[in-house]
Parts: structure tokens; C-alpha cells; sequence
């Protein structure tokens, strides 16, 4: 639940109307209902709906010539809202609602996001991709053909091959997350992050390092088999 979710909540609980809360928040009507059904709103015992809020008009004093040829609000040609309505007009419901939650989160909590997603695959590969030992084999069809002539086509997988499509594999993931955590690094070193997001990123340093000692130590395991 985000900030902004968190406070429209407590504005829904006060009373406020729908339009009222998503107008205030800068989201559509449908972010504030999905929010409603998804976090389960409630209003206050006997909160009254509050009076639809209608800001004062703003403009240049009666008679103001500096104000002739402009009806009020941004001049011609302003481009406020044209990416929304752009994003709105071919973008789906749910891929809108994600990216309005997006536009409240700080830049280096975006890319915390994307270095945790990466370390995640990471991780899943080494369960996923595991080799036994030397004698692990995978036999799997890929093939086969009817009709009058009947064949199949098999695919064997030794262990040295799976090993080392793992490792090669690894190498490029662990060279992006690398990449994430320098951008990462450099946002702290010019103040843009706070003392829990700096520690974070010390503690998955020291994580990452024992991935890599230990890709090392399997990468020598893996050479000295094949020389047996």
C-alpha cells in the first residue's frame, strides 16, 4: 500500500467522494475504486460525504487587459496531461494504476526495485539450474514424427554442458546486477538516499560477493572434473 493509497484511504474514511480523493491525489476515478476493493475502505461510523469540492476560479481582476484572448488556466500549446492522456488512451486499466502508484515513488526506490527483481532471478536460477554432480544427465524428446515413417529426435544434456550454460548464464545476470548496484551506489554518493536505503545496499553487496566466490569455486570444480 503506498503513501498516496494511505492518505486517499483516510480521505475516503473522512467522506470524501470518489472523484474528490482521485482529483486531490492526481489518479483516475478507477485507481481510487481498484484501491477501495483492493484494500478494503471503509468510512467512519456516521462520517458525512463531504460537499463535492469545487476549487475558486482563479484570473485577472474585471477589466484587466492583460488577460484579453485567454480564457484562463495554461497558455495554448501547454502540454500538461498530454502524456496521461496519451498513456490512458492505449494503455490498459491495470498497466495505468501501476504506473500512477509508480509516479509517488522516489527514483532510487524504482531502481531498489529493479536490483531486487534481478537478485530474485538470480537466486531462483540456482535452484532451477542446479547440477547434481558429473554423472547428472537430462534426456528429454524434442521430436517426433508420424505417418507412414515413424522417428524421434532426443536431446542429451551431460553435466559439463548444464554446468556450463549455467555458469555462462550467471555471468550476464550477475554483470547486470552489478550495473544496478554502481547506478545505485552513485545515487547514494550524490545525497540521494537515506542511511536505511545506503545500509541495504551494504548488505546485498556482501551477499552478491558470496554468490561470485562461489560461482568461482564451482567454475574450478567444473574444469578440474573434465580433466579426470
Amino acid at each position: 500500500m503506498t503513501e498516496t493509497s494511505k492518505i486517499a484511504a483516510r480521505d475516503y474514511a473522512a467522506g470524501m467522494k470518489y472523484k474528490d480523493i482521485a482529483a486531490k491525489h492526481g489518479v483516475s476515478l478507477n485507481t481510487v475504486k481498484s484501491w477501495k476493493k483492493r484494500h478494503g475502505w471503509e468510512r467512519k461510523k456516521g462520517a458525512p460525504v463531504q460537499e463535492e469540492v469545487h476549487p475558486r476560479k482563479r484570473g485577472a481582476p474585471k477589466g484587466n487587459k492583460h488577460a484579453v484572448g485567454n480564457s484562463g488556466g495554461a497558455p495554448a500549446r501547454n502540454k500538461n496531461a498530454v502524456s496521461h492522456g496519451f498513456f490512458q488512451k492505449f494503455l490498459p486499466p491495470e498497466s495505468l494504476e501501476i504506473m500512477e502508484e509508480l509516479q509517488t515513488r522516489a527514483p532510487i526506490d524504482i531502481l531498489w526495485d529493479n536490483i531486487m527483481i534481478q537478485y530474485t532471478a538470480i537466486i531462483r536460477a540456482q535452484r532451477i539450474m542446479y547440477v547434481v554432480d558429473r554423472d547428472d544427465k537430462t534426456i528429454e524428446r524434442v521430436e517426433e514424427k508420424g505417418g507412414v515413417s515413424y522417428g524421434e529426435k532426443w536431446e542429451v544434456q551431460h553435466a559439463w554442458d548444464k554446468q556450463a550454460t549455467f555458469l555462462q548464464a550467471q555471468s550476464r545476470a550477475m554483470a547486470t546486477l552489478q550495473n544496478l548496484i554502481k547506478q545505485y551506489e552513485e545515487m547514494c554518493r550524490v545525497g540521494m538516499a537515506d542511511e536505511e536505503q545506503q545500509l541495504r545496499l551494504d548488505k546485498l553487496k556482501g551477499e552478491v560477493a558470496a554468490i561470485n566466490a562461489q560461482a568461482q569455486q564451482e567454475q574450478v570444480v567444473f574444469v578440474d572434473d573434465v580433466h579426470e
